[in-house]
């Protein structure tokens, strides 16, 4: 079987709130999540080739130096992708070969679901391969908990450990600015350092006020790991600090346990000019002017 070569963008998971309310017997936490994906992320590329089946990873963005910390994209069986192009390549038929390109934007460690978001992205250009036929039986949630909301990258209310998923619809697109201050936090890290009661779940009025005014009801929601985020690392409150002081900024706050925080907007030029002078502010963060979907893609 031979194709042309196709590629898909791998975009950035934004977790617009994060409420921690619970624990399980088994140590982990319950959570109620609203996730978003934007408009900027990894590229994705899939090509047939002869004989084999391997990963090519090229960094744009994804190695960033702050202070004495460096980031370094994983590579082989590592790397997320990698894993969702074998578990596809072992479950196709006909294709002698496979190769997946990975040009990473997206920094790595900032916690943006980058390598999530890459291993749905692979597992969809090989859905394609079969033209509405049967797709490679893999079982993405063994890839990793947050992959399966990625092979839809449209807006989801993600509860108890994020593997049950629904559906949202927001009234429209979300001007946004992401911003990673260019130092890693490890997410057991976090929620070790997360004290005090447990919160409520993300109320039902919430959720159906993002159909008539997403930024009004994201207001109202928070999230629960903020505090002991900031503890863990500091330069997440200074990016937080920052990105609320912009000007015409309606909302900021940390996607899910960091480091990477975000400011929403009300239109995209507001968006692109506090992008513009926070990255003259500070030119060693990574700073992205972009959009939240608000709806599944057509």
């Amino acid at each position: 079987m031979t194709f042309e070569p196709i590629e898909t963008l791998a975009p950035a998971k934004v977790n617009l709130c994060l409420h921690v309310t619970g624990r399980r017997p088994d140590g982990y936490h319950e959570l109620d999540s609203i996730v978003a994906f934007a408009e900027v992320g990894d590229v994705v590329g899939l090509r047939p080739v002869a004989d084999r089946v391997e990963l090519a990873v090229t960094c744009r963005n994804a190695r960033v130096s702050a202070g004495s910390t460096t980031v370094v994209v994983p590579a082989g069986t590592a790397n997320l992708a990698w894993r969702a192009l074998a578990a596809g390549a072992n479950a196709l038929t006909g294709i002698p070969g496979l190769s997946v390109s990975l040009v990473k934007y997206l920094p790595a460690g900032a916690g943006l679901g980058g390598g999530s978001s890459d291993a749905a992205a692979v597992l969809r250009l090989m859905k394609t391969l079969h033209d509405g036929g049967h797709p490679p039986a893999v079982d993405a949630a063994a890839l990793g908990a947050d992959v399966p909301m990625c092979l839809d990258p449209r807006p989801w209310r993600a509860q108890g450990l994020g593997d049950v998923l629904t559906p949202l619809t927001f009234a429209r697109d979300l001007p946004v600015v992401l911003v990673w201050p260019g130092r890693p936090v490890a997410t057991p890290a976090v929620f070790q350092a997360r004290s005090g009661p447990f919160g409520s779940p993300v109320p039902e009025t919430a959720l159906e006020r993002l159909a008539t005014d997403p930024l009004d009801a994201l207001a109202d929601l928070r999230n629960d790991l903020t505090d002991a985020a900031c503890r863990t690392e500091p330069a997440i409150a200074t990016a937080l600090a920052a990105v609320q002081g912009l000007r015409r900024c309606r909302l900021a706050r940390m996607t899910g346990s960091g480091s990477a925080v975000f400011g929403l907007f009300d239109d995209d030029d507001d968006a692109g000019n506090a992008a513009a002078e926070l990255a003259h502010r500070h030119p060693d963060w990574w700073v992205r002017p972009t959009r939240l979907r608000g709806s599944a893609a057509q």
